[in-house]
């Protein structure tokens, strides 16, 4: 397994080894020794989750404040943008954002520590994403982030829809600017 810090070094990006032949291949899609020296800490994942997109749609930028979850993220089908925004007002980071993508064939996964707004934006025709994350899903708790903010200014690489514009629930149509937004102390 490879382990590489990005941007903001907090989140990083896992490569497991493939061993592959004429008959498919074989990884080990998570091993918590290795995780837990790859990301410096140690961590309990408590929740798996499973969402099946199809091409544009974009689910995000969420995040916790109470009950935060750190996430550890990867697709086994299709290609995503995945997108973490540093919402800690005490990080030399804060409101930077880093992305990465995510893809059945690079077989790429991401850590997005609690402290983050995350999301993504389905590229390829549809997508299963597949997430652990350390602490419970609490809806009561969920912020969200405006996905276009311009003081974040992601780049969602959406010249990869072909002009359509991303498909958004309705709460992420309303998300927080960053400048109202609640954050991480």
């Amino acid at each position: 397994m490879k382990a590489t810090r990005l941007a903001i070094p907090e989140v990083v990006l896992i490569e497991p080894r493939v061993f592959g032949d004429d008959r498919g291949f074989f990884f080990e899609s998570f091993n918590h020794l290795q995780f837990e020296e790859a990301i410096g800490r140690q961590v309990k994942f408590v929740q798996d989750n499973h969402s099946r997109s199809g091409k544009g749609v974009l689910r995000g930028l969420h995040y916790q404040i109470q009950n935060p979850q750190g996430k550890l993220v990867r697709v086994v089908s299709g290609e995503v943008l995945d997108v973490a925004v540093d919402m800690r007002q005490s990080s030399p980071s804060f409101g930077q954002w880093v992305s990465a993508l995510l893809s059945a064939e690079n077989k790429h996964q991401l850590w997005v520590p609690e402290g983050f707004a995350h999301g993504f934006v389905v590229l390829s025709e549809s997508a299963d994403f597949l997430y652990k994350t350390t602490d419970y899903y609490a809806p009561e708790h969920e912020c969200s982030l405006l996905w276009n903010d311009a003081q974040v200014g992601v780049d969602w690489m959406l010249e990869r829809l072909a002009g359509a514009a991303p498909q958004l629930s309705a709460k992420d149509k309303v998300g927080n600017v960053f400048s109202d937004a609640e954050c991480y102390k």
